[in-house]
């Protein structure tokens, strides 16, 4: 079966979100996007437009581009090289500011 774009962008951005340690409904709230809407985005079942991920990324204050560049070279490791595997990308996590303030 096919992987789809929607479904590796997904789960950068479900990566993201989870090693921020935040919840789904604080990354809506800050991107202005519905929580069920934004749940489908990273579960890959809705195709998220370019404003919407620019929204997205905004809110985990990660660039886009490097969502994008996650997203490919899962793509690339997925599709393998003439049906040979790919060595597995390695991912950069910027955790959220909030999760690096000392008291």
């Amino acid at each position: 079966m096919a992987v789809l774009l929607r479904e590796v962008i997904g789960d950068v951005l479900r990566r993201a979100r989870t090693s921020q340690g935040r919840t789904l409904r604080e990354v809506s709230d800050s991107a202005r996007v519905s929580l069920g809407y934004l749940s489908e985005v990273e579960r890959g079942r809705k195709e998220a437009s370019s404003e919407l991920l620019s929204a997205i990324c905004t809110a985990l204050e990660v660039p886009m581009s490097r969502v994008l560049h996650d997203a490919g070279a899962e793509l690339a490791c997925q599709e393998g090289v003439d049906g040979l595997p790919v060595a597995v990308p390695t991912t950069t996590v910027i955790p959220h500011p909030a999760a690096m303030a000392v008291a």
